[in-house]
């Protein structure tokens, strides 16, 4: 029997041999393999299994991986899950058809295990931080769009969704911005991060957060109506922004060190944080800083 929470691996390949080697070396690694043979097969499991990162063969009768692999990412909404193709050949053609399509990586057959389960460690690690911000900026209210380098939405909170909803914007995947924002925010020689948006009465300020390097960008969208929890408890306490944001993430819950991952921070610098602001708020702990938070956010 696998541990708890041990990481859940999809194999797709019409090979037999190929399915029975991989699954017995995951299992003996504490993975829990699951097996497919065809790509049909596999977008079938995805959905009732819920894979944590698949081994996918790209040369296969019927659908061939490079088409499993765009429809999980285009039309089944997986863009975070990892996949790694697999292939007996090596030629640039199939490494750019596979990155191209959504693919992680690469490894080509005979497969040496050792260097696999090292690309796949690295890849669940990745994995698991972006699905915990993801997470994390869903229970906490955060309106964040992920737009692709043609303007159109990749993925949104769903606070973020019913802003875009509320000023007459399609929110869902694939709709694009309108064409003064995506003007805006393709401009990547510019140093202007902010560009308010009117409309309908209403003023939506859209911010760059993070250029990526796989051509995503992630904005956050704030209601000058209402403005943000940062910056009533910077008015409300005299604090620093950046103080204000480790505070914000404390009066959510969020540990120390899951607060140092979500702000890109070290945990060090988060306990510096976290001192000054014990000290300027007359408080001596979390559960105080949190409390006074609360009364300010919910107010």
């Amino acid at each position: 029997m696998m541990p708890a929470g041990a990481p859940k691996v999809l194999i797709v390949d019409d090979q037999p041999d190929t399915l029975t080697m991989l699954s017995d070396a995951l299992e003996f690694e504490g993975m829990t393999p699951l097996r497919a043979a065809d790509g049909r097969g596999a977008l079938s499991m995805i959905g009732e299994t819920s894979p944590d990162i698949i081994l996918l063969d790209a040369i296969m009768p019927g659908m061939d991986g490079f088409e499993v692999c765009r429809v999980l990412k285009t039309e089944m909404g997986l863009s975070d899950l990892p996949v790694v193709f697999m292939t007996g050949r090596n030629d640039s053609e199939h490494v750019v058809k596979a990155l191209a399509c959504g693919g992680v990586d690469f490894v080509s057959k005979p497969i040496i295990l050792s260097e696999l389960f090292a690309r796949m460690r690295v890849h669940l690690a990745n994995s698991r931080k972006t699905r915990s911000a993801r997470d994390a900026l869903d229970s906490i209210g955060r309106r964040i769009v992920a737009v692709d380098d043609t303007g159109a939405i990749a993925w949104a909170t769903p606070q973020a969704q019913e802003l875009l909803t509320r000023i007459g914007l399609r929110p869902e995947e694939g709709a694009a911005l309108p064409w003064e924002l995506k003007q805006w925010m393709l401009e990547k020689e510019s140093q202007d991060l902010v560009r308010l948006y009117r409309r309908f009465d209403r003023a939506v300020e859209f911010r760059i957060m993070e250029r990526r390097g796989e051509g995503t960008t992630l904005l956050r969208l704030i209601d000058r109506a209402v403005g943000t929890g940062e910056e009533r408890l910077v008015a409300a306490f005299d604090i620093s922004l950046r103080e204000a944001e480790v505070l914000l993430w404390l009066t959510h819950g969020k540990s120390n060190k899951e607060i140092a991952e979500i702000l890109q921070l070290s945990p060090r610098t988060i306990n510096k944080h976290l001192e000054q602001i014990f000290e300027k708020l007359g408080i001596e702990n979390r559960t105080a800083a949190a409390t006074m938070s609360v009364r300010v956010l919910w107010d």
